[in-house]
């Protein structure tokens, strides 16, 4: 069997690479066990320098893996080079942080000595998107890779590029053979390894659907998952907020990576003094946005991953449409030399209700409901109408106000004037359907470590 991977822009083929065997596959999980009977036991300082090396890696190379980014799965350039700087800026924040967040912690109790230590658990198998084609690795890798657990990956069939490129960074960097492995495999391997005592545990990142499917079988080999999974986050504009300011963040936080994204501003929920001032200010922008060729420099909405996303998108619409909503702008293939791209034109609507498959679904692609509330209460209400908890987002000039209302969203994280975004030194992730668990920080490092605690009493 093999996969082809190929260029959503104009539809190429970029190349075919052969799928691995269930018994080669697990041969290297083996290999991955080795490997972590010296890893976890390599000094922090050995880990700093293998850190920074990556780091310096990913920065040196960096054109090159932005260019094979958006040669698989569309992004613009310029939004694939911040992909690889964040990687970068990651690895550099595991190398000053990591050891003090994996410091063994003493308590008070009712012993001579109580000491709580943080230890790897061995091989993480973990299964990852295409929309974030590093990032998504490095974030979820390098947490428990510090930590001393060593990492077997699982990426989107249609990054397959990335992922080997992903396994040669770390061999540049200098990282010990089989530390961290990239398998072509296909679903049914995956769920060999999950079963294998090879594995340790697992981390997914994709659909709810996906999600649970992994969950159910981890579960069942009582393995440890964490799951970070869709979302339908808000973004909250009150009244007092600036329009400009809140019109170009809802445009950044509902089309940055042509809208595919866990933590998008998917809703758009304005108080209803300002509704029409917002939608129209809102439009402007997205019109002005430039959609095209992902490797010009000034193309700020580049094609969508595949067909099938198109042909969703425009579902979304035609639904939202036929129950009473209004289409402002876009909501169509761009025509004329692009035509044969995955290109679909970002979409605003009005005039929306919670029974529109765009309000109450998750949207993977540049479409933004936007939807009227009469005061806080509501918009709270609102934002909470949803089976998803990943993040929100709200715009004000009263801080005050905005964190008596982001205690009230339910959701793993809220930003207020700022647009949601997963930064290394905080955790990410969510709550009900977006799944559970943290990735990043000092908490998302301790998601894979046993947390043994070592008591000793005086002799009696």
């Amino acid at each position: 069997m093999k996969i082809r991977t190929k260029n959503p822009y104009n539809g190429k083929v970029l190349k075919e690479y052969d799928v691995i065997s269930t018994s080669d596959a697990l041969s290297i999980a083996q290999e991955s066990r080795k490997a972590f009977t010296h890893w976890k036991d390599i000094s922090s300082s050995e880990k700093k320098k293998l850190f920074l090396n990556l780091s310096k890696e990913l920065n040196k190379n960096k054109s090159e893996y932005a260019a094979l980014i958006t040669a698989e799965m569309g992004k613009p350039i310029s939004e694939s080079l911040g992909e690889i700087e964040k990687c970068a800026l990651l690895a550099e924040v595991l190398a000053k942080n990591g050891e003090s967040w994996l410091a063994p912690e003493k308590v008070s109790a009712d012993g001579k000595e109580h000491v709580i230590t943080f230890e790897p658990l061995g091989p993480i198998f973990i299964i990852m998107p295409w929309n974030y084609p590093f990032w998504q690795v490095f974030k979820v890798a390098l947490p428990p890779l510090f930590a001393g657990n060593t990492i077997l990956l699982k990426h989107a069939s249609n990054v397959t590029g990335s992922s080997l490129a992903i396994e040669k960074i770390f061999t540049q960097a200098g990282f010990p053979n089989n530390v961290f492995n990239s398998l072509v495999i296909n679903h049914e391997t995956s769920n060999s390894l999950i079963e294998s005592d090879e594995v340790a545990a697992c981390s997914l990142t994709g659909s709810v659907s996906a999600g649970s499917k992994i969950a159910e079988h981890a579960g069942k080999n009582i393995k440890k998952i964490v799951l970070e999974l869709g979302g339908s986050d808000p973004l909250l504009v009150l009244e007092d907020s600036d329009l400009d300011i809140a019109a170009q963040a809802a445009v950044n936080g509902r089309t940055s990576n042509a809208g595919q994204v866990c933590i998008g501003s998917k809703r758009i929920i304005v108080h209803k003094k300002i509704a029409q001032a917002f939608s129209e200010k809102f439009t402007e922008k997205i019109n002005n946005l430039k959609v095209g060729d992902p490797l010009d420099p000034e193309t700020q909405i580049g094609p969508l991953a595949n067909e099938q996303a198109v042909k969703d998108m425009e579902a979304f619409v035609q639904d939202a449409v036929s129950k009473g909503g209004k289409l402002l702008t876009g909501g169509v293939r761009l025509k004329g030399k692009n035509a044969q791209g995955n290109f679909f034109l970002p979409a605003v609507l009005i005039q929306t209700t919670p029974q529109m498959n765009a309000v109450c679904q998750e949207t993977f692609g540049p479409i933004a409901p936007i939807i009227i509330a009469n005061d806080d209460e509501e918009m709270i209400a609102i934002a909470n109408n949803t089976e998803f908890g990943l993040s929100a987002s709200i715009w004000t000039k009263n801080i005050e106000r905005a964190k008596k209302i982001a205690k009230k969203i339910n959701a793993g994280a809220v930003f207020i004037n700022s647009t949601s975004k997963s930064h290394p030194l905080l955790p990410i992730g969510g709550i009900k359907k977006s799944g559970f668990g943290r990735e990043l920080s000092r908490y998302g490092i301790k998601e894979f470590v046993n947390i043994k605690t070592i008591n000793v009493y005086d002799q009696r």
